[in-house]
């Protein structure tokens, strides 16, 4: 079977990792590619790494233009998927790699990104507890958002197992500054960023914290709520996710270490880390892979769990493949690599 993916929005950072990816894959091939501005351009005046495409051309994001594709990628700004999607053939698959379909309440929607929600659909997060079956037998798959992925990874299997509380989570996290998207920014210019830290959006404004809790209590199986603080790190690449919990009485460090190793033994693209070894995010450079590692804090009380992705694979178009392989019966693993890149 021959399998067509499109992809709209293909000349942002996470378009051009789904190119990457996809041009690599064995079972599925590269249709139509999309762009707004860039229009008109060959593929590679946007991403000149990608030389094996130097024959494409970007196309207006119309309708029209994802006829003929069994699934079409949607790698849009916020809010612009839903249009697009509302006007696709219903036997076209599609993974929103946007937030339009992420949350399940209108009201967080409203709050946190405006305008009407556009309505939930599946969460395409595999590694969360019978989430795999559901996205197998699905037609539409919203991505997760990268910091999401990152703080669902290293905090489900712990409040699965009721071995922290769910109404003290605290997490910060830092990002490559490609998580802002390609647009220019004076904040995201080299010398506003080199050498420097920075956070942003800080207080619980941040967009991925309704959908963090949301993935979290789902895994609790009660309410939770977290205070998030993300932080701007001088790397074009990369999220590094410190995520803590307060302990639930008697648990030891070799309860959470259990836990993680239950949760991912068998996950190809989840990695606990040996004992004495932490993330760093150049290990992850482009795989699709969590480094996770987790430790108990026993003088604060507090669980700590630090996970480290690259923002624009298992965080964006790594993840987004991994999905449409669970969609289309083929290998999870399929054309998705778990080596990073080094130095």
């Amino acid at each position: 079977m021959t399998i067509v993916a499109a992809v709209a929005g293909a000349s942002g950072y996470a378009g051009g990792e789904l190119l990457r990816i996809l041009a690599g894959h064995p079972d599925i091939t590269l249709g139509t590619v999309t762009a707004a501005s860039s229009a008109g351009q060959s593929v590679t005046a946007v991403h000149s790494n990608l030389p094996s495409l130097a024959n494409r051309t970007f196309e207006a994001t119309t309708p029209s233009a994802f006829d003929g594709a069994d699934v079409v990628f949607t790698a849009l700004p916020h809010g612009e998927s839903a249009a697009l999607v509302a006007a696709l053939a219903t036997t076209q698959r599609v993974v929103d790699l946007g937030a339009d379909f992420r949350l399940m309440s209108a009201d967080a929607w409203h709050a946190y990104y405006g305008g009407s929600h556009a309505g939930t659909w599946t969460y395409g997060l595999p590694e969360l507890s019978g989430m795999r079956e559901v996205i197998s037998a699905s037609e539409r798959v919203a991505n997760p958002g990268c910091y999401a992925t990152s703080v669902a990874l290293g905090l489900a299997p712990l409040l699965q197992a009721d071995l922290v509380e769910p109404t003290d989570v605290v997490v910060v996290a830092a990002s490559g500054t490609s998580g802002a998207g390609r647009s220019a920014k004076v904040e995201l210019l080299a010398s506003e960023v080199m050498g420097s830290m920075s956070t942003y959006k800080v207080g619980g404004v941040h967009q991925h914290t309704p959908e963090m809790e949301q993935s979290l209590s789902h895994a609790a199986g009660e309410p939770v709520t977290m205070s998030f603080t993300p932080m701007l790190a001088p790397m074009p690449r990369g999220i590094l996710a410190t995520c803590t919990a307060r302990l639930a009485p008697q648990v030891t460090a070799d309860d959470l270490r259990e836990a993680m190793h239950a949760a991912y033994l068998h996950e190809p693209f989840v990695h606990l880390l040996t004992e004495g070894t932490w993330p760093r995010t150049a290990d992850t450079f482009g795989a699709n892979t969590a480094h996770v590692q987790v430790a108990a804090d026993q003088h604060a009380g507090r669980a700590v769990v630090v996970v480290a992705i690259d923002n624009l694979v298992k965080g964006a178009a790594g993840q987004a493949v991994q999905n449409a392989n669970l969609m289309f019966e083929l290998a999870e693993t399929a054309g998705l690599s778990t080596m990073g890149v080094a130095p």
